[in-house]
């Protein structure tokens, strides 16, 4: 298998609603516990840009622009596999929930912040499908593979 060509970090601002906006408030939940879950309504707007730069502010030497490139999603990511739960793990689920091209053929995923077997089942076939190593660990590039490489 060839090594897979990812595509560069897709840039999240203002005004993006809905994938991947949701994926990136869970990420922010991941590293602030004092978000609350209402926070995550899909809309990239006033309240997301300030907790967008709330964390560039306390990442050095990030730049506090409130815009989410390469540089932010690469402090804000979390290496998550099987066995781990929490908010980063509802991010990886809101990816799999927009990918979900299977016409109701699969059963539908819940977003439930269990990285289960199905989660992993999921990671396994995309790392095969997109030429990554097939380990079923959600790191950098499989990150970046899965936000970035999604034809929204």
């Amino acid at each position: 298998m060839s090594p897979a060509t990812l595509q560069p970090w897709l840039l999240a601002k203002k005004p993006m609603s809905g994938y991947p906006v949701q994926s990136l408030q869970h990420l922010l939940r991941a590293h602030d516990r004092a978000i609350p879950a209402s926070f995550v309504d899909g809309i990239f707007g006033p309240n997301t840009e300030t907790k967008v730069k709330a964390f560039q502010k306390s990442h050095p030497p990030l730049v506090v622009d409130g815009q989410v490139g390469k540089n932010t999603w690469l402090k804000l990511i979390i290496t998550i596999q099987q066995g781990s739960t929490g908010a980063a793990v509802n991010a990886l689920q809101e990816v799999i929930k927009a990918q979900d091209l299977s016409g109701g053929e699969a059963p539908a995923v819940i977003i439930d912040g269990v990285f289960g077997p199905k989660t992993k089942a999921f990671v396994t076939g995309w790392q095969e499908f997109v030429g990554l190593t097939v380990d079923g660990i959600v790191g950098p590039k499989t990150w970046q593979s899965l936000l970035s490489g999604l034809p929204f």
